[in-house]
């Protein structure tokens, strides 16, 4: 696990070879401009910067040779306006020069906010999963990035960073890992192996202890499988904590789709259908090492949705926990009948929100692309994670749940159907929904508070790494609740 150390000084260091001192560049009416202290810089003002294909375009790199050592350029476009910009070229920076063992940065940042996104973004690049590459396993060479000018970050802020950017690697590690390597029970027992923390407890429930709950979507769903399901209850709890966030995630390690199995081409990268479950468990994990004076419940629902003889069949009825039935007309829409245990044993506790992470559908990619995140909900507990989703600058967007669209999944024989049959009308929507049937107790005269998110794009990035996103598993929304987490920490307790 990658873990870089932040230093900060005030003078210019000696220059190394295996050091690179940073600048930053700006397009400014279609030229590349020097910015901050690179413009007051007689060695550098002379530089032809075309020449040298040296631009300003946000993200864009280039490093000259000098003397004996290297200078490096980022381009930033017009300037750093926001968080969100500063963290994308951190992430840059990082994955541009990496091959350095201290990158020096001289950028012209006087914002604390926009300096800690840098950072930041910087820190969570630097990642690499190699564990079945054969031949020698070189670590990334980044050991110190050193800041240059009077702006600092406290100690609070820097071990923010270095927990954020370990839990993200340990996340990414877990959903980039094959299924035949990460299967329901070891995917249980690597959770609980990192909880040793301080007023965390976890447990793992097996077959006969979900049977015992009453948890039958998560043994519906894995009944196909030679290897049982699981369920891991994380419990954190502070003294005085100020608030209670539940947490719940899917975990299917892998899916064929089961009886109605997925195509030959749909069925690749189905090892990522555990990412939700991995998400909620690590962050529940790392609010607990920030020490953030809130009670976090996780729930990670996890199977492994296969095809046998003993496997969950089109037509077959659930009754879950909760009374409620539900028809199977699809088993590859899996994920909600595993989610549905959580939400339900989540919402027993009356927690002060519920918030679910889950590859839900592909009709998240058909509506929101390669990026954006969907997001569903009430109205007050949406506007809370998208205030913490651009405060950590991760794309949600908000998706409505229409009613009339339950009427889809309306059954004949039982209380609901788990996918709509014969009608492809807004499936993402759709499935949350469904969801939404299983949020809150049957007889509370209050409802719960409860937010969806649907990342099956965003979880995994099949493409280019760009700004802070890796290739591969990304990470995406643990720092998202994490800041979930500390909007409820910093608001006065009722």
């Amino acid at each position: 696990m990658t873990s870089i150390s932040i230093k900060f000084s005030k003078s210019q260091p000696k220059t190394t070879l295996d050091g690179i001192t940073v600048y930053a560049v700006a397009s400014i009416e279609g030229s590349a401009k020097l910015q901050g202290n690179a413009a007051k810089n007689a060695a550098l003002k002379d530089l032809n910067l075309k020449a040298l294909g040296i631009s300003g375009t946000k993200e864009a790199s280039s490093r000259v040779p000098v003397a004996s050592s290297t200078i490096g350029f980022i381009g930033i476009g017009e300037k750093i306006s926001n968080s969100m910009e500063a963290r994308e070229i951190g992430g840059a920076i990082g994955r541009s020069f990496n091959d350095h063992k201290t990158i020096y940065l001289d950028l012209p940042i006087a914002d604390q906010d926009f300096l800690y996104a840098l950072l930041e973004g910087i820190a969570i690049v630097q990642y690499q999963y190699n564990n079945y590459k054969s031949g020698e396993k070189k670590p990334l060479a980044l050991k110190t990035v050193a800041v240059l000018g009077g702006l600092a970050l406290s100690k609070a802020q820097l071990e923010k960073i270095k927990i954020l950017s370990q839990t993200l690697d340990a996340t990414r590690d877990l959903v980039n890992a094959p299924a035949n390597d990460l299967y329901p029970s070891k995917f249980a027992e690597i959770v609980k192996s990192q909880g040793k923390i301080e007023n965390v407890k976890i447990e793992i429930w097996d077959e006969k202890k979900l049977a015992k709950e009453k948890c039958h979507g998560i043994l519906a769903v894995g009944q196909g499988s030679v290897r049982g399901p699981r369920l891991v209850k994380i419990e954190y709890r502070p003294a005085k904590a100020k608030a209670h966030l539940a947490l719940v995630g899917k975990g299917i390690t892998f899916d064929t789709g089961g009886i109605s199995l997925k195509p030959a081409t749909g069925i690749l990268g189905m090892k990522y259908d555990m990412a939700g479950a991995a998400t909620v468990g690590e962050a529940a994990l790392a609010i607990a090492r920030l020490g953030l004076p809130v009670a976090v419940t996780a729930f990670m629902c996890i199977a492994e949705n296969m095809p046998s003889g003993s496997a969950t069949r089109p037509n077959d009825v659930i009754t879950f926990r909760n009374g409620k039935s539900v028809e199977v007309t699809n088993t590859d829409a899996e994920g909600r009948l595993v989610l549905a245990d959580g939400l339900i044993l989540a919402s027993e506790l009356k927690p002060d929100l519920i918030i679910d992470v889950a590859t839900l559908t592909g009709a998240a990619r058909v509506a929101l692309g390669n990026r954006y995140t969907g997001l569903m909900g009430d109205d007050e507990s949406v506007a809370f994670v998208q205030k913490a989703a651009k405060t950590s600058g991760e794309l949600v967007w908000h998706m409505p749940l229409p009613e009339e669209l339950l009427e889809l999944i309306k059954s004949d024989i039982a209380d609901l159907m788990n996918s709509r049959v014969g009608n492809p009308s807004g499936g993402m929507l759709v499935g949350g929904l469904f969801l939404k049937e299983f949020v809150g107790l049957p007889k509370a005269k209050q409802k719960q508070a409860w937010a969806h998110l649907d990342f099956a794009t965003a979880a995994n990035n099949d493409l280019a790494p760009y700004g802070y996103t890796v290739k591969g598993a990304t990470g995406s929304m643990i720092r998202t609740l994490v800041e979930v987490a500390a909007q409820f920490a910093s608001k006065p307790k009722k």
